[in-house]
């Protein structure tokens, strides 16, 4: 359904989704959840708020609903869209509760659930036949899952959609070969879900290992803890090798500036206006100025490179002049 992410692998098949006007309660484990602490500004709990505002938005008819969808689907009637969107409010909530398991915050994927309603809504066809709530449940529920699936940890664990396929019924199909008396080995359960074999047994690893924090202490060193970051090693240059090739460098710069001083005629333009210049001119624009050729030119430049070459090897020496030119 999502146009950048394919999400019908972990997306049951849709049943005939009615809005009904009784949300279900918050419980304690997800008051305890949503309310930060007890220094919060408010110590209400904000989903029971929410849902208290959801529900001042009255249900729609079959009707009303199908004349709404039709002045917005044929004349773009934004607040014709705006009562689709929250008249199916409570649609959202139902769903999300169905997820409230996988992540705490239930009112983090109500958000994203409505906003795949109001992506529903955007692309709801009343001519189809289909309801508008049992066509949103397929947005709600893909925007929803991609996002337990992006925040589910630091570290994104799926990425294809192989591995999403698996985030979501890897542990489901365990437990169904296990209650069938089947062995539930990688073998089998990437059959099962026609998904490559490697793939479950990555995502086997990636769920059964946690998160692990570089800053975590993992030793002592002279009586201080030391972090997993300070054991791993450095990707950038040492300091002393950093300071020779700066040093290198300069002598290098000077050299070559010191070279430019004993140029003359088309040499001299050509070593200042093509090879140190910032902003260096084409071959045709110099043979242009000189009135020859560009073919000359580059002549002329490449006899050029070689006595620079030869004036460093003399000023430098062989050995440093190697070192530099290696890679």
């Amino acid at each position: 359904m999502i146009e950048d992410e394919d999400l019908s692998d972990e997306i049951d098949e849709p049943q005939d989704v009615e809005v009904v006007d009784a949300l279900p309660e918050p419980s304690a484990e997800s008051a305890d959840a949503l309310v930060t602490s007890s220094s919060a500004l408010s110590r209400r709990d904000p989903l029971a708020v929410y849902m208290r505002d959801v529900q001042r938005y009255r249900l729609l008819s079959k009707e009303e609903e199908h004349d709404l969808a039709v002045r917005y689907f044929e004349k773009g009637d934004v607040e014709a869209a705006k009562r689709l969107v929250t008249s199916n409010l409570r649609l959202v909530v139902k769903i999300a509760y169905d997820y409230r398991q996988a992540y705490k915050n239930i009112l983090d994927i109500v958000q994203e659930g409505n906003i795949g309603l109001m992506q529903a809504v955007k692309k709801y066809d009343p001519y189809k036949g289909v309801k508008l709530s049992s066509y949103a449940a397929w947005w709600i529920r893909a925007y929803i899952l991609r996002y337990i699936l992006n925040n589910h940890r630091l570290v994104k664990v799926g990425t294809t959609q192989a591995q999403r396929k698996l985030f979501f019924n890897l542990q489901k199909e365990k437990a169904r070969l296990s209650a069938m008396g089947i062995e539930p080995t990688a073998e089998m359960i990437a059959k099962r879900l026609n998904v490559p074999e490697r793939d479950v047994v990555s995502m086997d690893m990636r769920l059964a290992a946690g998160d692990a924090s570089l800053d975590a202490p993992v030793g002592t060193s002279e009586g201080r803890s030391v972090a997993r970051v300070e054991l791993l090693p450095s990707g950038g240059q040492r300091v002393d090798e950093a300071l020779a090739d700066a040093e290198l460098g300069d002598q290098f710069t000077t050299k070559i500036r010191e070279f430019g001083k004993t140029l003359e005629g088309k040499e001299a333009t050509i070593f200042q206006e093509r090879l140190i210049a910032e902003d260096p001119k084409t071959l045709q624009t110099l043979g242009d100025g000189f009135g020859v050729s560009r073919e000359r030119v580059r002549q002329i430049e490449k006899r050029l490179l070689k006595k620079l070459k030869e004036y460093l090897r003399e000023e430098l020496g062989e050995t440093v002049l190697d070192v530099y030119e290696s890679p």
